[in-house]
């Protein structure tokens, strides 16, 4: 990218009259990314980074954005199969800004495919990046006000963190938190235990069985006298946070 696209010059910092926006940049360009991010946070908006396709799903499956900005090319997964896969298998609704550097129509239309709301050739300047997620972010809250995930009648606002059974309101920890959203946003299948370990510990899982506690802590808080059970065990697999017919 050409530098007067991404130099530092080109950074204002004004005052916003909107909310913050809560993005991730995936780009394995450190340049790229650092000059986005900067521009967006001197706007007062949060910024996560992501460098690969692999760790950009884990981050994206795992916590909340409103915008994904999302390079094409990537190591370990391209941008393409990364969003197609967050639309498929995990439900993501939040809209993406495609970056790229293919700028035939043909390139253009795959990335539509994947899932990608909006599409933006490198070099590009900061101001259209700025000014394209931000139209993004202003029609998907205009269209969802309120996102929630449910599992019958277990409700999570991912704005307040609110989370309610039958209109209860229930108290969790940010750990328990971390894993209920994770759960609730893969409620359509079983998730592995080693998925949910990664989730909390990363690659230094502790020695100790330190998952299956939370979990039992988790079934305290949402399935306690309830005749209805959510969260579901398979043994030796993982679990799975649903309302399945006959589960009592």
């Amino acid at each position: 990218m050409p530098s007067s696209s991404i130099s530092r010059k080109a950074v204002r910092p004004r005052a916003i009259s909107r909310p913050a926006v809560r993005v991730l940049i995936v780009e394995d360009h450190a340049d790229i990314a650092e000059s986005v991010g900067e521009y967006l946070e001197q706007r007062g908006h949060s910024v996560d980074y992501a460098r690969d396709g692999l760790a950009a799903l884990r981050l994206a499956t795992q916590e909340t954005y409103d915008v994904l900005v999302l390079d094409r090319l990537l190591p370990r997964m391209d941008g393409a199969t990364l969003c197609a896969r967050l639309r498929g298998e995990h439900g993501l609704s939040a809209p993406v800004l495609m970056l790229t550097a293919l700028d035939t129509l043909p390139d253009k239309v795959a990335g539509f495919d994947a899932g990608a709301d909006d599409y933006l050739v490198k070099p590009f300047e900061l101001a259209e990046l700025y000014a394209r997620l931000t139209a993004l972010h202003r029609r998907a809250s205009n269209r969802v006000a309120t996102p929630q995930l449910t599992a019958g009648d277990l409700v999570l606002d991912t704005r307040t963190r609110e989370l309610r059974r039958a209109g209860r309101l229930i108290p969790l920890s940010p750990t328990l938190g971390k894993l209920l959203e994770h759960l609730l946003r893969n409620a359509h299948r079983i998730v592995p235990r080693e998925e949910l370990e990664y989730l909390l510990w990363g690659d230094q899982p502790p020695d100790q069985d330190f998952l299956r506690a939370h979990m039992h802590k988790l079934r305290e808080a949402i399935d306690r006298d309830q005749p209805r059970k959510l969260l579901h065990t398979y043994r030796s697999i993982g679990y799975r946070l649903a309302d399945i017919e006959g589960s009592s």
